[in-house]
């Protein structure tokens, strides 16, 4: 089977830069991205790529080559779904936030809408591939919609689960060179081996085949959420130590840096911090812990669940550090923020470490400054905003962003570093100490700032981890 039109439904993360790469490789694919959401698709059209709707490394470049040559995003998603081959759906699967499953259960809606137009709007046969993450069996669901609400034409359709593995920051080399590409379809018959083999040569044609892993359909979206299951526990398991390293003489990242040589644990994803963010890992850790509960694994459902209790105690105590360090009060005072990013390279604020962080501190009547290379001010009022946790003027008169590190750190009491980026590191240190409130204190959330050198310079230092810079 020869794909000559792709179409991916879903303009987000995972949709744009995905298909961007496909159409730099596979010039010879048409491949249209849509969404109903015409402010990002304008964004994705801008001539200035300084402004597209998702910031990563080297994507400006993809989109540079490829727009407008074999790459076009637009909103007319009926035109794109008909003229396709092959359709990704790559539309956003929050985690519930009413009815059975709130709060655990990833929430279908978008899919089945998905699935309901394709079946609408389609009159040739599909390739229809998974590209969110999804909890196991989906793929049946939107089978059974694609088969059983057609617009009374003989279209058949054939369901592939294709999950990215992209880390945010590196999404573009990690579509160049994966790590594997897994693809999971009906192995079972002559059909479903046929759209599994025009998914592979797509992928074929910059990735080395022996990369290239096919699976029945329910392992391959399994795998997804397993994959950040396994990810995400590892960033909790260092986090608890970093604790009782904090509470002994062991100093958390020689620790890492000891058990991360052992071949059988290696050294990735060892790294103590403020605790993880993103999209992917608490959404697909509740996942997990609700389809464990759904066939009524309760062991299961309670060690995943574990991961994310640990995740969110690394946050609070961070917060409470800070508050306890400045006396038992924050009331009035001034605490700078250097990073609002889940991560570095990336403007995603999704489940970021500071916008929890920032919400204790705003309970105890801080005045939080921020600053962050790349999110904008109005995406950090939404965050909180989100939370519910307060009124949204409340929010804005609490909070004021900067666009000058310099000047969110003047007069603060405090810095607390949320995001890793590595701009931070080449500050001038001793300016920003000069303008500060005495004692300066800084809490280092993300291990990257030279601790000895700043308490040269008079900084009362806190690094997660580590028990000398406690007091």
């Amino acid at each position: 089977m020869e794909i000559k039109n792709i179409c991916c439904i879903g303009a987000g993360y995972v949709g744009g830069p995905t298909m961007a790469v496909i159409a730099q490789k596979c010039p010879h694919i048409n491949v249209t991205v849509v969404d109903i959401n015409e402010a990002r698709i304008q964004a994705w059209n801008n001539d200035d790529l300084s402004k597209l709707p998702v910031y990563e490394p080297g994507l400006d470049h993809v989109v540079k080559e490829a727009r407008n040559r074999n790459l076009f995003f637009s909103t007319k998603v009926d035109q794109a779904i008909d003229k396709a081959d092959m359709i990704f759906i790559s539309v956003n699967t929050p985690t519930k936030t009413y009815g059975k499953g709130k709060g655990m259960a990833a929430d279908l809606k978008y899919i089945e809408l998905c699935a309901r137009q394709i079946a609408r709007v389609s009159k040739s046969d599909k390739i229809v591939v998974e590209k969110s993450t999804l909890p196991v069996r989906t793929a049946s669901a939107i089978k059974s919609i694609l088969d059983n609400t057609g617009n009374g034409t003989d279209v058949k359709f054939q369901i592939l689960s294709n999950p990215e593995f992209l880390a945010e920051g590196t999404a573009i080399e990690d579509l160049l060179h994966p790590d594997r590409v897994l693809i999971g379809g009906d192995i079972s018959t002559a059909e479903g081996k046929e759209a599994i083999d025009a998914l592979v040569n797509i992928y074929a044609t910059w990735v080395p085949e022996k990369q290239i892993l096919t699976t029945n359909v329910w392992s391959s979206e399994l795998s997804k959420l397993t994959a950040n299951a396994f990810l995400a526990q590892r960033v909790s398991s260092i986090n608890s130590l970093s604790e009782l390293c904090e509470k002994t003489e062991a100093d958390i990242n020689e620790v890492a840096k000891a058990i991360g040589m052992d071949s059988r644990i290696g050294s990735k994803f060892l790294k103590a911090s403020v605790g993880f963010g993103g999209s992917c890992f608490q959404k697909d850790i509740l996942n997990l812990v609700y389809i464990a509960k759904t066939y009524g694994l309760n062991e299961v459902a309670d060690y995943w669940e574990q991961v994310l209790l640990m995740n969110n105690h690394q946050k609070r105590r961070f917060a409470h550090n800070i508050i306890s360090t400045l006396f038992n009060t924050v009331s009035g005072k001034k605490i700078a923020f250097l990073g609002w990013a889940f991560k570095k390279d990336t403007n995603d604020t999704r489940e970021s470490a500071a916008i929890y962080v920032a919400d204790e501190l705003l309970n105890e009547q801080s005045k939080v400054s921020v600053f962050d290379p790349k999110v904008q001010k109005e995406q950090m009022y939404t965050d909180l905003d989100y939370l519910n946790t307060r009124s949204s003027e409340e929010n804005r008169a609490g909070l004021s962003v900067f666009k000058d590190p310099y000047e969110a750190c003047k007069d603060a009491h405090a810095i607390a570093i949320l995001t890793e980026w590595d701009e931070f590191k080449t500050y001038d240190w001793q300016k920003i100490y000069d303008t500060m409130q005495k004692p300066a204190f800084l809490f280092d959330g993300r291990g990257i700032l030279n601790i000895p050198e700043l308490e040269k310079i008079g900084f009362v230092c806190y690094k997660i981890g580590s028990s000398k810079h406690n007091y």
